[in-house]
C-alpha cells in the first residue's frame, strides 16, 4: 500500500494538521495525513467559533500566508463580529460563529482538492527513527509508512483520559478513543512530557431553550470575513443569546464538589488560566453571585446548541439540575454533558523556532502537543511546521517570523524560549508590537514572505500589491492635498472640535482624534478621488489608520529596528554556557538547555537577566 517514500507524514487531522498538510503539500511536498477518523478532519471539538481577541489576527495571518483556516471558516460562517471597535485599531480582532458540521465539512473538501495530499485511516502507535533522524511511522496494524519527515499533531488524544464526576474514560474526544504507544517512545527518546487538562460544556437541545428571556447578541450590522480572497461575506446572519448564572445555580454546583474530580484530586493537570471550568469560577470568584453564558448556536439548521462559559466535568446530574436553574434553560434537554480531559503534551522549550524537535532530526511538533490551546494557535503552528518541513527536506532556509512580524512569530518564540506549564493562549497584550501586529495589515507584513518561498499564490499577491498602492496613494492625497475653512468648518464644528482659520493640510485635521473617514467623506474631493480610484472599504480602513496612528506607528518601527539587531547576533549552535563562570547558575542552565539561536532569543529566556545577556555580548565580541 505505501511501497513509496513521502516526503511529509501529518499525524492527526485536527487545525494544526489540517493546516500543515495544506502547507506542505501546496509548496510541493508529497504528503500523507493520517488521522484516526477521516469523518473528523477539522473538527471543532469545543466552540463553534473562530477568531476572537488575537486569535482573530493569527486567523487573517494564516490566510495572508496561504492558509486555509480563513477561507473556511467564511465558507462556514453564521454570524461575525469585529470585537473591541470602540478601542485602537490593534485591539481589533474578527470573530465568528460557525456552522460545525459545514466547517469540518469544507476542510474536508479543501484537502481532498489539494493534489498533493493523501489520506490514511487509522492510529499512529509509533515513529520510525534511524540514526537520530526520523524515518516515518507504525500504525496499529504494524504498517510502515516511510517519510523524510513527520508532523504530529495529536491534540488531546496522546493517553487521553475523560472525566465525568466520579468517572473516567479512555478517549482523546466524545465518542472516539485516546491514542497510545508515542508519548512511550518518546520518552524512551529523551524527551519530557508532561499532562495538561481542558474541558467543554454540555451541548442541548436548542428546542427547550427559551430564548424570550435571553439577550439576543446579533453580529455586525455590515459584517466583514476572514479571507483577504475574494470569499463571500453573510448577507444574513444567526443571533447568539447571553443569560447568566445565580446564586440559586451555584449552590446546586457546589453540591457536587465532593464528586468533581477537580477538587477530589483525580485529575492533577493544570488547565487553561483564561477558560476556567464553572466550579473553578464559582470557587475562585466566590463574591460573584452570577457569571455571564453565551448560548451559541452550531449551526444553520442544527437544534445543537453550545453553552459557553459552563465548561464542566462535574457529573452528570449535577450539570443537569444546575443548567435547569438558569434563566431560560428550565426545560433543557441534554444532547451530551460536559467533561474535563488529561493529555499527553511536551514542553516546547525542546523544540527549534521551526518546531522541529531538538533530539530527532526532522521530526516536527503542532498544536496541542506543545502545551498550547485554541484552534488558531493549533492551525498557525501547524501551517509554520509544515512550511518549515517542506523547507529542510528541499534544503532550504527555514521560514521563521519574528514578534515584530507576526502574532504567530510571538506564539513560537514564547513556547520556545519560555516553555508553558499550563495552556497556552494567545492574547494581544503578549505581543510587545501588537500596534505593527493588526488583523487589517496582516496580508501586507506576510503576503510577499509567503509568495517568495512559494506557498502563497500571485492571485494573493497581486491582491495585496493593489491593495498597499491604492492606500498608500489615499495617504499621499491627504498629505499633498489642502482644504478650506468654509469646507471642513462645518464639520468640525459638529464635533465640538476647534475650527481652523486657514487652508491647512488634510491629514493634520484628519489626524485630529474625532475626526473618522466618514467626515472626511463628506468632502467633495475626498469622495471624488475615492471614485475615481475605485477604492474599497479595505483600502479606506488602510489609509485611515496609517493616517491617525502614524505617529505610535513609526514609534514602534523604531523599537522594533532596535531589538532587531540583537536579532542578528547569532549564539554558535555548540556554545558552551558552562564556561562562562560570569553568568548565573540558573542562565547557564536554562541557556544550555533551550539553546537560543540569537542574542534576543536568549533575552528572553525565564530566569536570564540583564547582565548575563551583556556577559554574553563581551564574549561574543559586541
Amino acid at each position: 500500500m505505501f511501497a513509496d517514500e513521502y516526503d511529509v507524514i501529518v499525524v492527526g487531522g485536527g487545525h494544526a494538521g489540517a493546516e500543515a498538510a495544506a502547507a506542505a503539500a501546496n509548496m510541493g511536498s508529497r504528503t500523507l495525513l493520517v488521522t484516526m477518523n477521516l469523518q473528523n478532519i477539522g473538527q471543532m471539538s469545543c466552540n463553534p467559533a473562530m477568531g476572537g481577541i488575537a486569535k482573530g489576527q493569527i486567523v487573517r495571518e494564516i490566510d495572508a500566508l496561504g492558509g486555509y483556516s480563513g477561507i473556511v471558516t467564511d465558507k462556514s460562517a453564521i454570524q461575525f463580529k469585529m470585537l473591541n471597535k470602540s478601542k485602537g485599531p490593534a485591539m481589533w480582532s474578527p470573530r465568528a460563529q460557525n456552522d460545525r458540521m459545514r466547517f469540518a465539512e469544507e476542510w474536508r473538501l479543501a484537502l481532498e482538492n489539494t493534489p498533493k495530499v493523501d489520506f490514511y485511516q487509522e492510529m499512529v502507535s509509533g515513529l520510525l527513527v534511524e540514526n537520530g533522524k526520523v524515518a516515518g511511522v507504525k500504525t496499529s496494524l504494524g504498517i510502515e509508512i516511510k517519510s523524510k519527515a513527520v508532523i504530529l499533531t495529536n491534540g488531546t488524544f496522546l493517553n487521553g483520559l475523560i472525566h465525568i464526576g466520579d468517572r473516567q474514560l479512555g478517549g482523546g474526544r466524545a465518542g472516539e478513543k485516546a491514542s497510545t504507544g508515542i508519548t512511550e517512545q518518546l520518552v524512551e527518546l529523551g524527551f519530557d512530557s508532561g499532562r495538561m487538562k481542558t474541558g467543554t460544556p454540555p451541548r442541548v437541545d436548542g428546542r427547550s431553550l427559551d430564548y424570550s428571556v435571553m439577550i439576543p447578541q446579533p453580529g455586525d450590522e455590515i459584517p466583514e470575513k476572514f479571507s483577504y480572497l475574494d470569499t463571500a461575506a453573510l448577507s444574513v446572519q444567526r443571533d447568539c443569546h447571553m443569560t447568566h448564572t445565580s446564586a440559586l445555580v451555584h449552590d446546586v454546583l457546589r453540591e457536587g464538589f465532593d464528586r468533581s474530580p477537580m477538587f477530589n484530586g483525580r485529575i492533577k493537570s493544570i488547565g487553561p488560566r483564561y477558560c476556567p471550568s464553572i466550579e473553578d469560577k464559582i470557587n475562585r470568584f466566590a463574591d460573584k453571585d452570577s457569571h455571564q453564558l453565551f448560548v451559541e448556536p452550531e449551526g444553520w439548521k442544527t437544534v445543537e446548541v453550545y453553552v459557553n462559559g459552563f465548561s464542566t466535568s462535574l457529573p452528570e446530574d449535577v450539570q443537569f439540575k444546575a443548567l435547569r436553574s438558569v434563566k431560560g434553560f428550565e426545560k433543557v434537554k441534554f444532547f451530551r454533558p460536559g467533561y474535563a480531559i488529561e493529555y499527553d503534551y511536551f514542553p516546547p522549550t525542546q523544540l527549534k523556532h521551526t518546531l522541529e524537535t531538538k533530539l530527532v532530526e526532522n521530526l516536527y511538533f503542532a498544536g496541542q502537543i506543545n502545551g498550547t490551546t485554541g484552534y488558531e494557535e493549533a492551525a498557525s503552528q501547524g501551517l509554520m511546521a509544515g512550511i518549515n518541513a517542506h523547507q529542510k527536506i528541499q534544503g532550504l532556509d527555514p521560514f521563521i517570523l519574528q514578534r515584530d512580524e507576526a502574532y504567530i512569530g510571538v506564539l513560537i518564540d514564547d513556547l520556545i524560549t519560555k516553555g508553558t506549564e499550563e495552556p497556552y493562549r494567545m492574547f494581544t497584550s503578549r505581543a510587545e508590537y501588537r500596534t505593527l501586529l493588526r488583523q487589517d495589515n496582516a496580508d501586507l507584513r506576510l503576503t510577499p514572505k509567503s509568495f517568495a518561498i512559494g506557498l502563497a499564490k500571485e492571485e494573493r499577491l497581486r491582491k495585496m500589491e493593489d491593495k498597499e498602492r491604492k492606500s498608500k496613494a489615499f495617504v499621499k492625497f491627504f498629505k499633498d492635498t489642502s482644504v478650506l475653512p468654509s469646507d471642513i468648518n462645518p464639520i468640525l464644528e459638529g464635533l465640538n472640535s476647534s475650527l481652523v482659520k486657514q487652508s491647512d493640510k488634510m491629514f493634520k485635521v484628519f489626524s485630529r482624534p474625532k475626526v473618522s473617514m466618514d467626515h472626511m467623506l463628506q468632502l467633495e474631493s475626498v469622495s471624488g478621488f475615492v471614485k475615481d480610484n475605485n477604492l474599497g472599504r479595505e483600502v479606506l480602513e488602510q489609509a485611515e489608520i496609517q493616517v491617525k496612528y502614524a505617529g505610535y506607528i513609526e514609534k514602534e518601527k523604531n523599537n522594533a529596528d532596535k531589538l532587531q539587531r540583537l536579532e542578528n547576533v547569532k549564539i554558535p549552535d555548540d556554545f558552551d554556557y558552562s564556561k562562562l563562570k560570569s553568568l548565573s547558575f540558573e542562565a547557564r542552565e536554562k541557556l544550555a538547555s533551550i539553546r537560543p539561536v540569537t542574542i534576543a532569543q536568549a533575552a528572553r529566556v525565564s530566569g536570564v537577566n540583564p547582565s548575563d545577556i551583556s556577559v554574553l555580548l563581551v564574549f561574543l565580541g559586541r
